[in-house]
Parts: C-alpha cells; sequence; structure tokens
C-alpha cells in the first residue's frame, strides 16, 4: 500500500500518515469481509491487493452516486471484490535481500538469478 516508505518529515505529520494507512487497510479490508459474507467465500482467500485496486477505482465514482445508484454501484463493487480468489501461486525460492536500505534485510549485490542458484 506504499507504506515501505513514509514520506513525512515531523513526527505529527508520520502519525497521521501511519493513521491513514491503517485506516485505508481496515476500510478495504472491511468491504473485502463483507463481500466475503454476502457471498459465501472465506474472507483469507480473497485478494487484499485486487480489493485495493477495485476501491481506488470505484471510490471516484460511489462519491458522485446517491440512492439506488450508489446502492448498486456498492453492490456491483462488493460482487467483483468477491470474485477475486486467490490461486495457488508456485514462486521460485529467493534469496532474502532487498535494494533499498532502509529494510532489516541485507543488500542484493548480485543479479537475482545468480542469487537464486545460490539457495
Amino acid at each position: 500500500m506504499g507504506m515501505g516508505m513514509l514520506r513525512c518529515k515531523t513526527p505529527e505529520m508520520v502519525e497521521k500518515e501511519i493513521a491513514v494507512h491503517l485506516l485505508a487497510y481496515n476500510i478495504i479490508r472491511g468491504n473485502l469481509t463483507q463481500a466475503a459474507v454476502m457471498h459465501d467465500k472465506i474472507p483469507r482467500r480473497l485478494s487484499f491487493r485486487s480489493a485495493a485496486q477495485l476501491v481506488c477505482q470505484a471510490a471516484k465514482q460511489l462519491v458522485v452516486l446517491t440512492g439506488k445508484q450508489g446502492t448498486q454501484a456498492l453492490l456491483s463493487l462488493l460482487k467483483a471484490i468477491a470474485s477475486t480468489v486467490i490461486g495457488l501461486q508456485k514462486r521460485k525460492n529467493q534469496p532474502r535481500a532487498v535494494k533499498r536500505r532502509p529494510k532489516p534485510f541485507p543488500l542484493l549485490t548480485i543479479p537475482r538469478h545468480e542469487a537464486c542458484l545460490t539457495l
């Protein structure tokens, strides 16, 4: 959600930025849970990333809609969220290293494909 690097400089603004990220996370999780309950799905089996993208796209439209149109658009959003099921993902083993310095992992100083071979 873009919280890997905070952009604010004062402690008060950092607190606000964290609070806004937590608020957005809770709103998306709430919509995810509501969609799962309405469509008889397990909330943990729905994609958070897809739900976040759908909520961001729909927020612009939901702001201007009222009444039946707003309700219908919200129900459509929840149906779309419920249809984004997480698949079984098969990923290659990769080293726990990142290129940005503030992370607690070692730097990735060699090409990723070489690092994968050393695991």
